[in-house]
């Protein structure tokens, strides 16, 4: 069955479509005032007459009679008596029916989202607002969020400042650092031995970010570093990270059962940090999970960095931040900064996990594609304020 939707400015030009799509036997099934969507589906549009039409459903047609004007601009047709209107007693055809039915259950479910639109309070937005409001999803930032901080923002600026672009994105930018929780660098005392692990999926950059922070401790900060490693599925991460303790001249150990780990461990006692690689999980694969957590049990591991790359959609960084929580993660790093195209992603993985930041990678150069974590960086960063190579 044919049944099509078209849409005009008025009932006439809206007629005048179905007449020269479907000709001048077209029955019109049911017409309604609606507004257009724009910006997905979230702000009005202008208004517009929409007219649901058939050739196969047989009820009168409603269409009305064409001028000699229009009749010339619609297209030829062979001249048929009307068919007979149904007896008042008969009940319309069974397929009729349906289609009525999923009309009206289709016009219910558009009148509950124009009511819930207009309920939201974005149909009269001043331009700056609306400006700000569109930024934040150009951002990544879901619909909902962005949402509630133009809210905030409009219900805490004081008037002069609604028509001020800069001002407002400044006011958005002091709402993102505070909810933005840091803990700062890696704290390490010497003589003290501090157990740091790095858990994740695959491919997020855990071994590389490993590589940063070994060197950074060892060549800067002048530690003591150990490297354990039990990435023991993939040979090639195993010969990475060994070729980067070679390079600053690190000890490591590997390690492939959780048994062994409480031994690697003690032969790296004394010093002031060690750093242990993990091998990439996937969130969906729950015993995977818990034998990583066996692992990190076995080490004592005083922190546990969950690394997430910030190209994920947010979805996903939520998805992953809430399957690691089982084995005690107790911060975030993000990596690939300069690979996302946009960051909105962090804010609403850092608002589901309630973890803090501790560091942002953007690049693979070791030990200088890395940086600690400051609430005013990643709120200029999530606002475009700030380019990722800047630190």
């Amino acid at each position: 069955m044919e049944i099509k939707t078209y849409r005009a400015a008025t009932m006439h030009e809206a007629l005048m479509l179905v007449r020269r799509e479907l000709g001048p036997d077209a029955a019109v099934l049911h017409t309604r005032e609606v507004r257009a969507r724009r910006l997905f589906g979230c702000l009005p549009g202008p208004r517009q007459i929409e007219v649901t039409a058939s050739t196969e459903v047989n009820v009168p047609s409603r269409l009305p009679r064409l001028s000699l004007a229009e009749q010339s601009l619609a297209p030829a047709a062979p001249l048929e008596p009307p068919p007979p209107p149904p007896p008042a007693n008969t009940s319309a055809p069974p397929l009729a029916k349906e289609v009525q039915g999923q009309i009206s259950d289709l016009h219910a479910m558009l009148e509950d989202l124009c009511r819930r639109s207009r309920n939201s309070g974005h149909a009269d937005l001043p331009e700056s607002l609306f400006r700000l409001f569109t930024d934040l999803i150009e951002a990544d930032l879901g619909e909902e969020l962005a949402r509630e901080l133009v809210e905030r923002v409009r219900a805490e600026a004081p008037g002069t400042e609604l028509a001020d672009p800069l001002m407002l994105k400044a006011r958005v930018a002091r709402l993102i650092e505070a909810e933005v929780p840091v803990t700062g660098p890696i704290r390490v005392t010497p003589a003290r031995r501090r157990v740091v692990a790095l858990v994740g999926p695959t491919g997020v950059g855990k071994t590389t970010t490993i590589a940063k922070l070994a060197a950074i401790y060892r060549l800067k900060e002048k530690r003591n570093v150990g490297l354990v490693t039990v990435d023991t599925y993939r040979i090639a991460a195993v010969e990475q990270l060994r070729t980067y303790a070679d390079i600053i001249d690190l000890p490591m150990q590997v390690v492939s059962t959780p048994r062994e780990m409480r031994e690697a461990i003690r032969r790296l006692d004394g010093l002031d940090l060690i750093l242990m690689d993990t091998a990439g999980r996937s969130p969906r694969d729950e015993i995977r999970i818990q034998e990583l957590k066996a692992f990190l049990n076995e080490a004592a591991a005083d922190e546990v960095h969950l690394v997430l790359s910030s190209v994920a959609a947010a979805r996903t960084l939520e998805l992953t931040a809430e399957r690691f929580a089982s084995v005690g993660t107790t911060s975030l790093i993000f990596t690939k900064l300069d690979e996302a195209t946009g960051l909105g992603n962090l804010l609403s993985a850092v608002r589901k996990s309630n973890l803090p930041l501790s560091y942002l990678t953007n690049g693979q150069n070791v030990p200088d594609d890395i940086e600690t974590a400051a609430p005013a960086r990643v709120a200029r960063l999530l606002l475009a304020m700030e380019n990722v190579c800047e630190s």
